[in-house]
Parts: C-alpha cells; structure tokens; sequence
C-alpha cells in the first residue's frame, strides 16, 4: 500500500492529513451505532413537556439520565477499543497521556434534555496519542448523525459538511459558550469578548452547550465560536467536525489547540486571524 503525498487543501492552505485507515473507517461506524443506540435509550426518557423544579429536580433526573446513556456507550466502547482508556475529570482540562481515550459526554446538553429542549445529543471521540481521530454526535431530535475521521471529512447523515466561505467578521455570526469554570474572572472575559464581537460582528450569541454552535461552525449556519476554559467533552468532537469541514481550531491566541487547552477557537478559515485579533485585545 502506498502512503497517500500530502497536498495543500483548497479550504485552508494546509497540508492535507492521509486517508484514514480501514480499520479506523470500521470503527466510526461501530461507534455511530453504538451512540445511535445510547441516544434511543435517552429519548425514552425524553418529554417536552419536562419542566424540572428547581435544581434538585434537574440534578436528580439529569443523572439519571447519563447513567441510563452510560450503561449503553461504556460497555459497548470498551469493547470496540480494549485498550482506551475513558476520560475521567481529572483530564477533562489537562493534557492527556499517549494513548487512546474515549472522550465522551453521554449526554451533551443534558440541561435541555431535561428542560425539554430539543439541543441535546451523545458525543464519542477517540483521541489517540493527543489527536482526536474520530468523533461521532448523535441527536436524536430531527434524526441527526454527525461524524468526521481525522482526514476523511466531516459529515451529517452522509452529507459532506463545509465551513463557510464568508471573507468579512463584519458579515459573520459568531457564538461563545458560557465557561465550565465558576472564575469571576473568567465570567469577566466571557462579557468583555461578547463586547468586542458586538462592535466587528454582524451577529453575536452566547449559546450552551459547545457542541452546537461548533456544529454549525461545521456546516457553515454560524462561522466563528471561541470559548473559555472548556472541558474536553464539550469541544473534542465538535473540534474535529470543525477542522474536517475545512475550518481553523485553535486556542483563542492563534496557537495550536490541543486537548485539555484552556480555550478554543473555531472559525472559517478566512474570519480565523480577525477573530484572534478582537479577542487578544482582551486582558
């Protein structure tokens, strides 16, 4: 077999990744069941008309309901890769160790699911050896499949996903989420940047959870999303269906975006550096 020569994406300018293997192209599609599955198990669960009392209520039937997606996705993924680890929250903001580990929200945006939104779903990635390699996001609200390989594109029910193709921040809908961390500071800096997009963007939108608006990041609705102190299993998938529809992921400095990084940054190619410019005049 030969190794596929990298060339220069027309998206980016970037060297273009090898194909991926078969092996990996198998396992996107064992764990896309698998998150197919876990996802019917939390729509049993599913009412729109859920309307918790108070924070009690929702703790209480929001674990309920990851344990339910947990008892699917654990068994089964482990199964698949024996030798992957599970993400645990010790990692969930630091740099992982080599390897491969299962990053995995069981469900991503349960604080809808339970409030009877429809902007919930399960997310698998696996990252191996500080890469995210695949990424499944299943919602089952309006049948919806996403999946990207690391190389091999990124797709909605089979559909070929691109980011958009807008040249102007003036012209863009740009998004942020709200932080994990309880920091007053970084609550600050979530107001500030919102500020600063608000006077160089056309449209600006703080939306939770971080799956979504990266997904839309992806197929080209929204075309710039950054947030602060993110956990791994908000952003790993949405990251690389990013980067696999032919956007930019990186910290919100400009440098590079690893797993566990303090912040995030996706954007369509040509908003990348404007955005990075807006942000960084933040302290």
């Amino acid at each position: 077999m030969t190794t596929p020569s990298a060339t220069s994406t027309p998206a980016t300018g970037t060297p273009a990744l090898p194909a991926p293997s078969a092996e990996d192209r198998a396992l996107l599609a064992a764990v896309a069941e698998i998150a197919a599955e876990a996802g019917r198990a939390l729509e049993a669960r599913y009412s729109t008309a859920s309307r918790p009392a108070g924070r009690h209520d929702m703790f209480r039937t929001g674990t309920a309901d990851g344990q339910v997606s947990l008892d699917v996705l654990r068994p089964a993924l482990t199964a698949l890769r024996p030798g992957a680890r599970w993400l645990t929250e010790a990692y969930e903001t630091a740099e992982l160790p080599p390897g491969e580990w299962w990053v995995v929200d069981e469900v991503e945006g349960n604080v809808n699911h339970v409030h009877g939104l429809p902007e919930w779903a399960v997310t698998v990635a696996l990252v191996r050896d500080g890469r995210t390699v695949l990424a499944v996001i299943r919602q089952p609200v309006g049948d919806l499949t996403y999946t990207a390989l690391r190389g091999g594109g990124a797709r909605l029910n089979g559909e070929v996903l691109k980011v958009s193709a807008k040249t102007d921040l003036d012209a863009a809908i740009v998004v942020t989420g709200q932080a994990e961390a309880d920091q007053e500071a970084t609550y600050r800096r979530i107001g500030q940047s919102i500020t600063a997009m608000l006077g160089s963007a056309l449209l600006v939108r703080a939306s939770v959870p971080s799956t979504f608006p990266m997904l839309l990041v992806a197929a080209g609705h929204n075309d710039v999303f950054w947030q602060y102190e993110p956990v791994l299993p908000g952003v790993a998938a949405g990251a690389l269906m990013v980067t696999e529809a032919g956007g930019v992921v990186t910290r919100i400095d400009g440098t590079p975006w690893t797993p566990g990084a303090d912040t995030v940054l996706a954007a369509a190619p040509a908003l990348h550096d404007p955005a990075v410019r807006v942000l960084t005049t933040i302290a």
